[in-house]
């Protein structure tokens, strides 16, 4: 073990964000329950200088969050099926403010949120499209810390991160400590229970089909006398 990954380990330890992490995994690989003493702790710690990671016109007329973790399957599919498609059909042309919440079930998407977020708002979402495109890759059957570390770093260097970046952004365990508790703030919000999950205009839906999503955007574009989808808002 490398000094660089023998610092990035030990920083996640003194979180306690060993092999169990800091949540008490239910029956589904989709849900999940945060026990109460973390939740305590997290209500205590400032989040405020954690910026929200928003693509869309700030006039679009449908406010969508998605909760979801860079750990689920469901999740990478959701994004290669789903999200590529609505983001060419309602973010792009103005009609969807999209906003991505970050969900832990463990050490590992807790590292990749990590390495995400090492680039700036402006690289985010390029680096998560790779690891939800990549996710079996880096992951890589999630047993060995060692490589998956090394996987994360890798795909942190293709989006233009330095090793020095990197050694920075995954050995801050107070930024680690912040973004566990804004999401645990986050998933109360909407008693979020499963990943994907999304709010749409303050409505929780469980994760759908683009066929289905797209019948919600449309109904509220038409409501608001909008086009539906794909057709870009007259200047």
């Amino acid at each position: 073990m490398n000094r660089r990954i023998f610092m990035i380990t030990t920083a996640m330890a003194a979180l306690g964000v060993g092999g169990a992490f800091l949540l008490k995994p239910s029956s589904s690989v989709t849900n999940f329950v945060v026990t109460p003493a973390n939740a305590q702790d997290a209500a205590e710690v400032d989040t405020s200088a954690i910026s929200d990671l928003v693509i869309g016109s700030a006039d679009a007329p449908i406010e969508m969050i998605e909760y979801a973790s860079y750990t689920c399957p469901h999740c990478a599919n959701f994004h290669k099926s789903v999200f590529e498609p609505l983001k060419k059909d309602y973010i792009d042309t103005g009609k969807v403010r999209f906003t991505y919440r970050e969900v832990y079930f463990d050490k590992f998407g807790l590292w990749a949120s990590m390495v995400a977020r090492c680039g700036g708002e402006m690289r985010y979402f390029g680096v998560q499209k790779i690891l939800y495109d990549e996710q079996k890759d880096w992951i890589a059957g999630g047993k060995d810390t060692m490589e998956i570390v090394e996987n994360l770093r890798k795909i942190g260097k293709r989006a233009g991160l330095t090793d020095e970046d990197l050694d920075a952004c995954l050995n801050d365990g107070e930024m680690a400590e912040k973004l566990f508790a804004k999401f645990t703030k986050e998933m109360a919000e909407y008693d979020i229970d499963s990943t994907p999950s999304l709010v749409i205009d303050g409505v929780k839906h469980s994760n759908m089909s683009y066929a289905d999503l797209k019948e919600i955007l449309d109904a509220k574009l038409s409501e608001v006398g909008a086009p539906a989808g794909a057709e870009k808002p007259e200047e």
